[in-house]
């Protein structure tokens, strides 16, 4: 039997702006459309953000996300994860409201506070429809994404208490070294889904070398206690996905992550770049994990213990 790689689609996120491409999921309708068909093209996760339907702002506020979250879970299997990390600009109590209320399988977890450079996208992107776009860009040049050692334990312990497991962000190898101190403690227990983020300024840049690093690492200090997967940011997106694939890893590609499904081509949906990742796993010979395979392997709670 080939081994199932866990495809996750990360939709919107809070990276990219509305002005640097007509296909990013905006409005509720959009996100969830977005959503279902990245499930139906092959994604066993989606990771899901919230935007401000008008000005496409990142929007945390659990309201945001009720109306997009009902309709994928009436249409869709899939595994819904709710972002925690929100975007740089916010705190971590604003940042947690919508995974502490909609209580869901699966939320995300970022280890360690950092340097978020998004600005060098000013060097492509020039013409912005909304005020608050370039000054959001700018900022992150003397930004930095807080994650303390106590935001990160606020962060487990609330979400831990309502059985969410956590697709755990590590952009440098010291994130891995946090979160094996979260597992020394007790705080988070296995199996760990560690996502390993590539080619963001900030952390860990893109080459094959970081890329065999961060597996070795996280071999070396939790052996078959976690499940590895990837994003590659921008253009590293499927060089990234193919290395993991065939280092025994998982995957996660989406607008979130890159733009792009080709130099120079816009991806035109999420579910597009999902089936490019499909492409890959499928032309190593491996196969593509559903949704309730992924829950056997993550051991997550079920769709039905949900808050919605």
């Amino acid at each position: 039997m080939p081994r199932n790689v866990i495809i996750t689609c990360a939709v919107t996120g809070a990276i990219h702006t509305p002005s640097m491409s007509p296909h990013l999921p905006i409005t509720a309708q959009e996100i969830a459309e977005a959503a279902i068909g990245a499930a139906e093209a092959g994604a066993a996760i989606v990771h899901l953000h919230a935007r401000n339907p008008e000005t496409g702002q990142p929007d945390q506020r659990p309201e945001a996300f009720a109306p997009f979250l009902q309709v994928i879970k009436q249409r869709s299997n899939c595994v819904i994860n709710i972002t925690t990390g929100g975007a740089p600009t916010m705190l971590v109590k604003e940042r947690v409201g919508p995974a502490a209320h909609f209580k869901p399988e699966v939320a995300s977890l970022n280890m360690g506070s950092m340097n978020f450079g998004l600005y060098p996208m000013l060097d492509r992107f020039t013409e912005f429809k909304h005020d608050w776009e370039r000054p959001y860009l700018e900022g992150s040049r003397d930004r930095i994404f807080r994650n303390t050692f106590a935001d990160i334990e606020y962060i487990l312990t609330t979400c831990s208490e309502n059985g969410t497991r956590f697709e755990i962000e590590c952009y440098d190898i010291g994130h891995l070294y946090t979160l094996a101190h979260f597992v020394d403690r007790g705080v988070i227990k296995p199996p760990l889904f560690v996502q390993s983020v590539f080619g963001l300024l900030g952390g860990i840049g893109p080459h094959p070398e970081d890329v065999a690093h961060m597996k070795r690492t996280a071999d070396r200090l939790f052996g078959d206690q976690y499940r590895w997967s990837v994003l590659g940011a921008g253009r590293n997106q499927l060089p990234i996905a193919a290395m993991s694939a065939a280092m025994g890893g998982n995957i996660r590609v989406g607008l979130e992550d890159s733009l792009w499904a080709g130099p120079g081509t816009l991806a035109k949906s999420n579910a597009e770049q999902v089936r490019l990742a499909r492409q890959i796993v499928e032309a190593l010979g491996l196969g593509i994990a559903t949704p309730d395979e992924a829950r056997e392997t993550l051991e997550l709670k079920g769709g039905d213990r949900v808050n919605f």
